[in-house]
């Protein structure tokens, strides 16, 4: 188990897990600095206010989301300062340590409308390089007659959003392309009911045509797993599923709603019959560390890596407001081990992470991420090479595969 040396400064994977568990604060100064930068600043229904930053590296940098902790009841150990041009993080537990990062600024795209008058920020933000699309009516977990929602997030508690038509979407995916140089653009929502994969045809469809982008899809999982064949076919490239929990017993707890509607076997027939459809890497599962106890994330890592999908781990974030507020944020110790086993089991089961271009996932730690974690022992280098080899060998079927039809 990796104990924290407060001696010895974190690498940057090891940096960014520490930022998900513990959050920054800015001071007055600072804040006063930035605000001819103008950041990336905005909320996140399962980790509430956060602030976009660069961790420089030397074979990837590493583009998180803070959580901003302003006001809490225990003050984050990371406080952002400027240092002349550049901006640092000072880490107060170890005051001989502190870390330069960059600040992405604002996109102007951001403020500009839709040909319907809709602010593009309203309509898709950016998280990292990945441009995220809510779709579809409120999650009907959130009903006020038998509420089922899941326990750490407040989606339910804000305010209904703006109606975004296909044309909205298409518009701001171009200008975020454009202006941006986004690659990937995903499209998320809260449980639609049965068959509610079907709202998201028409916006695949016409990203796809339109933009070129590749497309990424998350939506709960469906009975009718013909579905999932119709929209491949319009062109959606990943698809993903958020089950939160492998333990059944934190599963029922945490996420009533997927376990009284759903059930957890629901979510494992789906990722397994689309992992077998599109292949290694074409499909993710998304489980979140921090709250069941660490033997069931690894094993939902071990099983999701055994069946050729991707593990996506979120960090727990205990945002007040919901019923998790008390819950303790996990420990960075447990986290190092849980991503370590991230890299460990991608590379034993050689999934081909990290080969699409310019895709950098702020709100957790991407597989690609955890190549900072590893021991560098030959079979690490033989991966690494391998996964550099094949990012090169696709190149051309990315750049096919990004060519808008029209």
């Amino acid at each position: 188990m990796a104990v924290r040396d407060l001696s010895k400064p974190l690498n940057p994977a090891e940096l960014k897990i520490d930022l998900l568990c513990r959050g920054i604060r800015i001071d007055k100064k600072t804040a006063r600095s930035l605000e001819d930068v103008s950041p990336m600043v905005h909320a996140h229904p399962a980790t509430g206010n956060g602030f976009e930053m660069v961790i420089p590296a030397k074979r990837r940098s590493l583009w998180v989301h803070a959580p901003l902790l302003e006001g809490a009841a225990e003050p984050a150990p990371y406080r952002l300062v400027q240092d002349g041009r550049t901006y640092c993080l000072v880490d107060d537990a170890a005051e001989a340590l502190s870390y330069e990062v960059s600040i992405p600024t604002r996109p102007i795209w951001y403020d500009q409308l839709t040909a319907s008058g809709i602010p593009m920020h309203s309509v898709a933000l950016l998280q990292g390089t990945c441009l995220s699309v809510d779709v579809g009516d409120r999650c009907q977990f959130w009903s006020p007659v038998h509420p089922l929602n899941c326990k750490f997030c407040i989606a339910g508690r804000l305010p209904e959003q703006q109606e975004k038509t296909v044309e909205d979407v298409v518009e701001t995916a171009l200008a975020a392309r454009e202006q941006s140089g986004i690659s990937l653009l995903h499209f998320n929502a809260g449980y639609q009911g049965e068959g509610g994969l079907r709202k998201v045809f028409p916006y695949v469809e016409a990203v796809k045509r339109k933009s070129g982008l590749l497309v990424g899809i998350q939506f709960a999982p469906e009975k009718d797993l013909s579905l999932y064949e119709e929209v491949r076919k319009l062109g959606a490239d990943h698809i993903s599923f958020c089950f939160e929990f492998y333990n059944r017993d934190y599963f029922q707890r945490y996420v009533p709603g997927k376990a009284e509607v759903l059930g957890q076997g629901a979510f494992f027939e789906a990722i397994e019959y689309c992992a077998r459809r599109m292949g290694k890497g074409a499909v993710s599962g998304q489980v979140i560390a921090g709250v069941e106890p660490v033997e069931d994330t690894l094993r939902a890592i071990d099983y999701l890596a055994s069946i050729g999908a991707v593990p996506l781990v979120c960090v727990f974030r205990p945002m007040p407001g919901t019923e998790m507020e008390k819950n303790p944020a996990p420990r960075f110790d447990d986290m190092v081990r849980v991503f370590r086993h991230v890299y460990e089991t991608c590379r034993t089961h050689h999934l081909p992470v990290g080969i699409a271009p310019n895709i950098h996932m702020s709100y957790s730690l991407g597989p690609e991420d955890t190549f900072h974690l590893s021991s560098n022992t030959a079979a690490d280098r033989l991966y690494k090479r391998w996964i550099e080899a094949l990012r090169h060998i696709m190149r051309p079927y990315f750049a096919r595969r990004m060519k808008p039809k029209e």
